[in-house]
């Protein structure tokens, strides 16, 4: 496609309709998009003939537009996509997990980097334009899973963005895998990853301060899974809140899973909240079915905490689910939290793009505005309540300004 181009006949959300002072409904306009060098440069009502000034304009039939997805936790490495289907093998705990992984990944036909590929593909058509991966590094593979994924992802260049995290998967001290880690770091890896300080690493204290000076020396982020439950989960936290506040650096890092939220009382929850939101934390949650007990993900937006989503395994050897579709993952977490009104649908459309919403609390649109890079998804669908409670059908996706995925042709 060109660098400059009018999208005429785009549908977008411009208000809330209210009853009673509560949001009944959402309102659309059908407006032309001038797309310049990969930005939004002008938004022109439809309801007027398109002067299009000699520009070649392309026709989005009236699709509903919406911000293009975040995948904000996949493993690229461990995917089996691309492979015949294969149920998990039952083990009696994590340790044999891991045994069973390393032996399993090397002995399939498929490189690491086509079933990367395979799944950044899958990802891609599901509307997400970003992607942060986890890539295991322990001592038996070294790089080795860093330098395929970075083959895989080089392979889509200018189709979207990406995050790379050097993850010790099976525990940075356990494996004394701090070197591989920093060397990761080195050549293209950009987050510490870490799993567990408890239960994994067997040192609380050790582990975190560990990842924190590896972050800090390299200027990293940080993304630890933590899947520990109750107070053993929430003191990790409060620990990781400290080091992150004492090292200056709010806003670099995470925590996966975050189990252990859903698993004390709320009142403990809500002062823990108010730690994260301080310390600058985002919590990802993957709203895993199962055992575990999710993080509140309403207390922790009340109280400040940014929440994303992820999508976590995606047919592996952890787990034989997934499909790489973040929004499935988010219809399941407003199940979970029932959100069934308009508003709280709209609005929950914000943990998987990246903190976006079309439209604020008043109805005010605030996405797309003149300046916007042109990352979106062309959907099915007459808002974005429905886009999340119906999974609508995505027909294109959009990576500044250049179609990437679909066809706008019906």
């Amino acid at each position: 496609m060109e660098s400059v181009y009018w999208l005429k006949n785009v549908r977008l959300e411009s208000g809330y309709t209210f009853e009673n002072g509560e949001v009944v409904g959402t309102e659309t306009e059908l407006v032309h998009l001038l797309i310049e060098n990969g930005k939004i440069s002008e938004i022109a009502s439809a309801k007027e003939e398109l002067q299009s000034g000699g520009i070649s304009t392309k026709d989005a039939g009236e699709l509903l537009l919406l911000p293009s997805f975040v995948e904000k936790h996949c493993h690229l490495d461990k995917t089996l996509l691309g492979e015949p289907f294969r149920g998990v093998i039952p083990t009696k705990n994590l340790a044999e997990r891991f045994e069973i992984e390393k032996r399993v990944l090397p002995t399939l036909p498929s490189t690491t980097r086509e079933r990367a590929e395979n799944l950044l593909e899958t990802l891609l058509k599901a509307g997400s334009t970003h992607v942060r991966t986890h890539v295991d590094i322990y001592p038996e593979v070294g790089l080795k899973n860093l330098e395929e994924v970075q083959l895989a992802l080089s392979s889509f260049e200018g189709k979207l963005s990406h995050e790379i995290v050097a993850f010790p998967q099976h525990g940075l001290l356990r494996t004394g895998s701090q070197s591989l880690i920093r060397e990761a770091l080195r050549n293209g890896a950009g987050i510490v990853g870490g799993v567990d300080p408890a239960n994994i690493d067997g040192d609380i204290e050790a582990s975190l301060q560990q990842m924190m000076e590896l972050a800090v020396e390299a200027g990293a982020g940080i993304d630890l899974h933590l899947h520990d439950p109750g107070h053993l989960g929430t003191f990790t936290m409060k620990r990781l809140a400290a080091l992150t506040v004492e090292a200056g650096w709010q806003g670099k890092v995470a925590i996966s899973h975050a189990f252990g939220l859903g698993g004390v009382p709320q009142r403990e929850t809500e002062e823990i909240a108010a730690i994260l939101a301080d310390a600058g934390i985002t919590i990802i949650t993957a709203v895993h079915i199962g055992p575990w007990t999710l993080p509140p993900v309403s207390i922790l937006q009340e109280k400040g905490v940014t929440v994303a989503v992820g999508d976590d395994n995606i047919f592996d050897s952890w787990s034989p689910f997934g499909n790489g579709d973040i929004l499935e993952r988010l219809c399941r977490l407003a199940e979970v939290n029932r959100w069934n009104s308009e508003y709280s649908l709209s609005q929950s459309i914000r943990y998987i793009t990246d903190g976006k919403t079309t439209l604020d609390s008043t109805g005010k649109r605030v996405w797309p505005q003149i300046g916007d890079e042109a990352n979106a998804v062309f959907v099915e669908a007459r808002s974005s309540a429905e886009t999340v409670a119906r999974r609508a059908k995505r027909r294109a996706v959009m990576y500044k300004g250049q179609l990437v995925s679909g066809s706008l042709e019906s």
